[in-house]
């Protein structure tokens, strides 16, 4: 079993459930994300039904935390509603991630004006 995409996949649940309208839109793009990475479609439901406690993620390497972090971010824009709650779970995340808390901000702002290449640069210039 992949435990990184596992964990990913149960923060991007607890994130789209935080608002407490977990939108179809959310729930596909968990899903495809979980189709790209070849994770079983049936652990992603029982994630859905019992999400686990998010842990501590230290041990991830610099491209699993930044991808953790977009992911994280594409999914709050994705319904075009940030709520406040949305927001203190992502700097929640990015901080057990080891980055600074505006980072959410930058990220927020940037996703989708910058390249991937550009906004992983920045990110750990300015945020790590």
């Amino acid at each position: 079993m992949d435990i990184v995409t596992r964990k990913q996949l149960n923060i991007l649940i607890q994130l789209a459930e935080v608002d407490k309208h977990f939108s179809p839109l959310e729930r596909q793009r968990i899903f495809d994300l979980a189709k790209q990475r070849k994770f079983p479609q049936d652990e992603v439901k029982e994630l859905i039904r019992n999400p686990e406690p998010i842990g501590t993620l230290g041990a991830l390497s610099d491209d699993q935390r930044f991808d953790y972090l977009y992911n994280l971010i594409d999914l709050m824009l994705a319904d075009k509603k940030i709520f406040e709650n949305e927001l203190v779970f992502c700097k929640d995340i990015a901080i057990k991630l080891g980055f600074r808390k505006d980072v959410v901000e930058f990220l927020k702002d940037s996703i989708y004006q910058l390249d991937i290449v550009e906004l992983k640069n920045s990110v750990f210039k300015e945020y790590a």
